[in-house]
């Protein structure tokens, strides 16, 4: 639908005024000028002003009015005094018109610059505080990269991308997200469990040489998502002990329950089932523990090497949607791809939170709570989460 303008002039005190008006206001702006001219006209007359003023009306479009001489400027102006201005100023149709549209956006765009900003400084007080961790902390270790500081990075050449594997944060999503940037699939959706973990569809770092190594390291977006420690190791107790698992029951149940549980029954020391969070504290905390560390309880510093490689993106679990698209964004991804929601592996079990943290370290005793934080201390410094519980130095 067009509409069309009518471009005039008013003539005020001798000076001339450019106006603008949509062809369907002229009747109205007509009608409230006339009855404008009006009431003052009336109010003048009941002061003892008998000199008349003419009503204002709109000049039309035709040929003779717009033609007009500069000579006959004083026969069509008409004369405006100060009542006449003010009332003029406060017609709702003289008044500029804002652009409602125009506003929003604006508004928008300065919401998301602001909301950008901040997400930009939060990215820079996390790496700060860990690079202020390793100088305090780790100042002596060999600055020297070796393949195992990088087994657990994923390379993603097309958008420049290697992230950091850290079980029970988010990581099954990040592959899933990996995969459609590599254009090994075109949605998130489409990528099953088995094919995230088993398919070889990613690459680590370690499978290149050491020029490749150093190379990316130098020049990709280097990327580590972390998780409140305790967290993230209820969650890998609750997915690997409580659900059947023909994995971790017989590799790491069974030893655990044969060092750590009295008068074990045959079926429990036979498959391994059943290992209570008490139990596999112990195993945990055990310097001489039956079996090897894994990766979902490993530590993040350990996993990731934070003092070796210097990331450019520190997420967290916590705000886990905000910053993997916010990081999307910044890497030019596809506007289309966002960080996926849906959970892999258990999707019918409730979501490891901080209540049923609580519920399964109060099956602990104080000093048993305490010897865990300590496990995961540098964890804690490193990434700036607070102390669980009040209890603990």
């Amino acid at each position: 639908m067009f509409t069309f303008l009518i471009l005039t002039k008013w003539t005020i005190n001798g000076l001339e005024y450019p106006t603008l008006f949509a062809k369907e206001q002229c009747a109205q702006f007509s009608e409230i000028l006339g009855s404008v001219s009006a009431r003052l006209h009336q109010q003048r007359r009941e002061e003892g002003d008998v000199e008349p003023i003419s009503p204002m009306q709109l000049p039309n479009s035709q040929k003779k009015q717009l033609s007009a001489t500069p000579g006959s400027r004083e026969q069509d102006s008409q004369q405006v005094t100060k009542r006449h201005r003010k009332l003029l100023k406060t017609s709702a149709i003289l008044r500029p018109h804002t652009n409602t549209s125009s506003s929003s956006s604006s508004a928008l765009l300065l919401s998301s610059e602001k909301n950008t900003r901040r997400l930009s400084d939060v990215q820079e007080a996390r790496k700060r505080n860990v690079r202020e961790v390793c100088g305090k902390y780790r100042s002596n270790i060999s600055r020297t990269i070796t393949p195992h500081h990088v087994s657990r990075i994923y390379v993603e050449d097309r958008h420049k991308l290697l992230y950091c594997e850290v079980p029970k944060a988010g990581c099954s999503n990040w592959k899933r997200v990996l995969m459609v940037l590599a254009g090994v699939a075109n949605s998130t959706q489409d990528i099953n469990h088995v094919a995230v973990h088993y398919d070889n569809h990613l690459k680590r770092l370690d499978s290149f040489d050491r020029q490749g190594i150093t190379k990316r390291l130098e020049t990709y977006t280097k990327v580590l998502f972390v998780r409140e420690p305790m967290e993230r190791l209820v969650s890998a107790f609750r997915d690997k002990f409580e659900s059947p698992n023909s994995y971790y029951h017989p590799v790491f149940g069974k030893p655990i329950i044969s060092k750590y549980r009295v008068n074990a029954s045959q079926t429990a020391l036979k498959t391994g089932s059943g290992v209570t969070f008490r139990e596999f504290i112990h195993y945990l905390l055990d310097v001489h523990r039956p079996v090897g560390m894994d990766i979902h309880w490993e530590a993040t510093n350990q996993l990731c090497s934070p003092c070796h490689l210097r990331y450019d993106f520190i997420g967290k679990v916590e705000t886990l949607e905000e910053d993997a698209n916010f990081l999307l964004r910044k890497i030019k991804a596809p506007e289309n791809l966002m960080y996926p929601s849906f959970k892999d592996g258990n999707p019918k079990a409730a979501r490891t939170s901080t209540q049923i943290t609580q519920h399964y370290f109060s099956q602990l005793n104080a000093s048993e709570r305490q010897r865990a934080y300590d496990f995961y201390y540098m964890d804690y410094l490193m990434f700036n989460y607070s102390k669980p519980y009040k209890d603990l130095y």
